[in-house]
């Protein structure tokens, strides 16, 4: 099938998503008249603060707890760091963090800097189907355990993590816990309470919200310093002036996401499958990374045989979907990730993450299988795989 708008099937929601219709429409007003300080004590000012609880109204209402629990942030980095740092930087006598080995770099970053400080930090490991078990976090934490962070979802094979069980058993030490939910809010249902946790960071662009955005639950009672210094805007742990129309847009975006959750969700794991059925039958030996156990309606993440997943992509260009590993200098590098569930070097390398969102239709999974299945069988036929499998 040929893609008639010539533009690439686009196959990486879980990269970026594109501003939704509504959210924009949400956002003009304060990007032309509405455009006043919600710290002004004056008409433009109140129209502008007025704006701004809405959204934090409709950002509580998707995460379902309390708005004065919401702090907006520049994004779901900034609500990791608020969130790690902010956290730590308070606790004076327990000096231990507990993560996860496939963290976002968002979370990573921020507990090496910290590790790099003096503060522990235990990674705990996932097993073959990418997940953190509960027995892996038990035998990690101590009684110096301040904070455990660890993902509601992960971002390349879509495997969502037992947060609340992880929760359970930070709170029974006497230590925090903190979910980076970018890639989870607006896919499947996140609730707080049932999750137990104590600050979760969100990601505006995840969502269909424009870049640039964010926000971070703090539960009440929960201790934090800023990172930041400034004026007392976001109850003084997010100092400087609040991005108005962003805001307002992650508001839109929240309120859109809760509306249509169930039945998106139900839609895009059918294409999913569909878009899974279609790959296996259509090329031999194709293996599927972290499908058992919980993971994202939209995300599929799967390994070619014998061929590097960028080489696919590169002969595939009528699709823009991502292969999870980086590229440095030539070099090909198999996604941590994956060598992290214990897929071999060999295999990981294959790696190709396709991951659904909103736009996405059935002609459109139909396309995308039969053009990396032509371009697999391109790479197998002109004797790239042989070449691959030498190592020359």
């Amino acid at each position: 099938m040929i893609n008639t708008n010539r533009r690439p099937i686009y196959m990486d929601y879980n990269a970026t998503t594109p501003v939704w219709p509504e959210v924009l429409e949400a956002m003009l007003p304060f990007l032309r008249r509405k455009f006043g300080n919600p710290s002004s004590d004056h008409a433009y000012g109140r129209a502008a603060r007025t704006a701004v609880e809405q959204a934090r109204r409709q950002v509580a209402d998707l995460l379902h707890c309390a708005e004065d629990e919401i702090i907006f942030t520049s994004g779901g980095t900034e609500a990791n760091n608020l969130a790690i740092r902010g956290a730590m930087e308070l606790s004076t006598e327990r000096r231990h963090i507990v993560t996860s080995a496939v963290e976002h770099p968002a979370t990573v970053q921020p507990c090496a800097w910290l590790e790099s400080q003096g503060i522990a930090v235990t990674r705990v490991p996932v097993n073959r189907t990418g997940h953190v078990e509960e027995q892996s976090v038990s035998a990690a934490l101590r009684s110096d355990t301040a904070l455990v962070t660890i993902m509601l979802a992960q971002n390349e094979t879509g495997a969502v993590m037992p947060v609340a069980r992880s929760a359970a058993l930070a709170h029974a030490c006497g230590a925090i816990i903190h979910t980076d939910a970018a890639q989870a809010a607006g896919k499947i249902p996140v609730h707080v309470d049932k999750l137990q946790v104590d600050l979760l960071s969100l990601a505006g662009h995840k969502l269909y919200a424009p870049k640039g955005i964010g926000a971070l639950y703090v539960r009440r009672g929960t201790r934090l310093a800023p990172v930041l210094r400034g004026a007392g805007q976001e109850r003084g742990l997010r100092p400087g002036t609040e991005n108005v129309p962003y805001i307002v847009g992650l508001g839109a975006a929240c309120a859109l996401a809760k509306k249509n959750l169930m039945a998106e969700s139900r839609r895009q794991r059918e294409l999913r499958d569909e878009l899974w059925a279609l790959l296996r039958v259509g090329v031999p030996g194709l293996k599927l990374a972290g499908g058992q156990g919980p993971r994202l309606p939209n995300t599929l993440s799967v390994c070619f045989p014998e061929v590097y997943g960028s080489a696919v992509l590169a002969a595939a260009p009528q699709i823009a979907a991502s292969t999870g590993s980086a590229c440095h200098a030539g070099d090909q590098r198999a996604p941590d990730v994956l060598l992290a569930m214990g897929v071999p070097a060999s295999v990981a390398l294959g790696a190709v993450r396709l991951s659904l969102g909103r736009g996405t239709t059935g002609p459109e999974i139909v396309a995308v299988a039969a053009a990396l299945q032509r371009a697999y069988e391109g790479l197998t036929k002109d004797g790239l795989a042989a070449k691959y499998r030498s190592g020359k």
